[in-house]
C-alpha cells in the first residue's frame, strides 16, 4: 500500500479513538472537540513521564520516550510512548495506558500502527510490543500478527475517509457513553432517539403510501 501525496496523514491516536467509538474520533479529529473528565485527567497524570522526550539505558537497552514516528507508505504520524532498542537488535514499542491490565483491541491497533511506522523508519521488522498498564504496573505483550496489521490498515482507511468527508458518524448510545468525557458534546441519547423517531416516521409514511 502506498499513500499518495494528496492523502493526509492519519494521527495514530485517531486509530485508538475510532476503533473504540467512531463518533468520539470524529468529535476529536473533525470537530476539534475535547473535554476532560476524571478518567482523562487520571490518564494524563499517569502518562506524564511517557509524554516527556527523553532517553535512558536500562537492562542493556536504550529507551527512547515520546519518540516521533511516521509512515509515508501507510500515511501515519504520531508518537510512541517508549521504544526499547535492545542489544540484540530488537525494536520493541511500549504503549502506556491508564487502567487495569486487560486486552483492548483499540490499544493493540494503536501499538501496531507505531510498529509499522518504526519498521519503515528503521528498515527492521517489529514482531511484538507491549501495553504497559500504569495502575497495575504490568505489561501485556502484543504479537503483531498479520490479522492485527490488516485490522489496523482497515481502521486507518476508515479514519481517512471520515477526515476527508468531515462527516460525523452516528452516535451509539451504549455502555461506552457512561465514562466518555465527550458525552455532553455528543448527546448520544438525544440523537439516537431522534434517529429512531425519524425511522418510525418513515415507516408510517411508507405504510400510508401502500394503503391497507
Amino acid at each position: 500500500m502506498t499513500v499518495t501525496a494528496d492523502d493526509d496523514a492519519v494521527p495514530i491516536s485517531a486509530i485508538e479513538h475510532y476503533s473504540y467509538c467512531p463518533r468520539q474520533c470524529g468529535l476529536i479529529h473533525v470537530e476539534q472537540v475535547f473535554d476532560d473528565n476524571v478518567f482523562t485527567l487520571r490518564g494524563a497524570a499517569a502518562h506524564e513521564r511517557a509524554d516527556t522526550v527523553s532517553w535512558e539505558c536500562a537492562d542493556g537497552a536504550r529507551l527512547e520516550r515520546a519518540l516521533p514516528v511516521w509512515s509515508d507508505a501507510v500515511g501515519l504520524i504520531g508518537r510512541a510512548d517508549v521504544v526499547e532498542f535492545r542489544a540484540d537488535g530488537t525494536v520493541y514499542p511500549v504503549e502506556y495506558k491508564h487502567g487495569p491490565r486487560r486486552q483492548r483491541i483499540h490499544d493493540d491497533l494503536q501499538l501496531c500502527a507505531q510498529a509499522v511506522c518504526l519498521e519503515e523508519m528503521l528498515g527492521r521488522r517489529v514482531e511484538s510490543g507491549a501495553v504497559y498498564h500504569i495502575s497495575t504496573r504490568r505489561r501485556r505483550e502484543v504479537l503483531l500478527t498479520e490479522p492485527l496489521r490488516s485490522a489496523m490498515l482497515t481502521c486507518v482507511a476508515a479514519v481517512r475517509a471520515m477526515l476527508r468527508t468531515g462527516e460525523l458518524p452516528a452516535p451509539v448510545a451504549d455502555a461506552r457513553c457512561r465514562n466518555c468525557s465527550l458525552a455532553d458534546a455528543c448527546v448520544p441519547e438525544v440523537l439516537a432517539q431522534a434517529r429512531l423517531d425519524w425511522h418510525v416516521r418513515d415507516l408510517y409514511e411508507v405504510n400510508d403510501e401502500e394503503g391497507p
